[in-house]
């Protein structure tokens, strides 16, 4: 899953600050490094992140819909509100990414009568105020409660299981030593048979451990991906989509050898 961002501040700098011409060059270069799918956002979810105007989220998102539904690509978008869920259904998106996991008011109405995919992440408090002193007794048994509860709210309302996909939300109010243990037990999370999504890429705690700024994660991030994908992720949203694409294919080649 190649991210795309039409934000004005990612955290890794590269927000297009919703230049959308930009943002389908960006996506068809991922597109030929072999990402399988794209994720649209417009409105970032760094640590102390504000909201961004419904109205501007919106329309960033429908006019990248617009232009790129006609690739037969998959196109997953990247946002928490309800009303930007329901445009972007209507315009073709094939899955929904919420880091709220559709807890906002409307959210699972938005999304329960599609046929789209839902990503339901895990995040402690909400992007501005989830790094301060993220605590946990048990990050793994916790997080995955959290998501079984909002597996059961889904299913309550009519959404198929195939249909969902957890994230155990990285960086989302966790620690450096959180994000590790999640890393380690992902194959827990698998337990029930969902997918996993793993969004590790270029994040602090890869910065933690090789001392590199932002800029400077791709190998580390393809490590984590590779990683990831090992202990049962079944999509992985990265940034340098060629690199990781190639790690993922060496690792396959040595699996599938008689």
């Amino acid at each position: 899953m190649a991210i795309i961002n039409l934000t004005d501040d990612s955290f890794t700098g590269d927000g297009l600050q919703g230049d959308v011409a930009e943002a389908l060059r960006r996506a068809e270069r991922a597109l030929e490094q072999g990402a399988d799918m794209l994720d649209i956002g417009a409105e970032s979810s760094r640590p102390g992140a504000g909201p961004v105007p419904d109205e501007q989220e919106r329309e960033r998102v429908l006019r990248f819909i617009e232009q790129a539904r006609s690739w037969n690509v998959p196109l997953s978008v990247d946002t928490l509100k309800p009303a930007v869920m329901r445009a972007a259904l209507e315009a073709g998106a094939d899955m929904i990414n919420d880091i709220n996991a559709f807890r906002l008011p409307g959210a699972v109405e938005a999304v329960a009568g599609s046929q789209a995919g839902l990503c339901v992440m895990h995040m402690l408090g909400e992007p501005r105020t989830m790094q301060d002193d993220p605590r946990y007794r048990n990050v793994l048994e916790e997080v995955k409660a959290f998501l079984d509860e909002r597996i059961q709210a889904l299913q309550a309302a009519g959404v198929a299981r195939e249909r969902i996909v957890l994230d155990p939300g990285f960086g989302f109010g966790k620690r450096v030593e959180h994000n590790y243990a999640l890393l380690r037990g992902l194959e827990h999370l698998r337990t029930d048979g969902f997918a996993v999504l793993a969004g590790l890429s270029r994040k602090s705690m890869l910065g933690a451990v090789t001392g590199w700024e932002v800029g400077e994660r791709m190998p580390a991030s393809v490590a984590a991906a590779l990683i990831a994908v090992q202990r049962g992720a079944g999509i992985v949203r990265v940034h340098d989509v060629g690199p990781t694409r190639d790690a993922i294919r060496v690792w396959q080649a040595v699996c599938d050898a008689p």
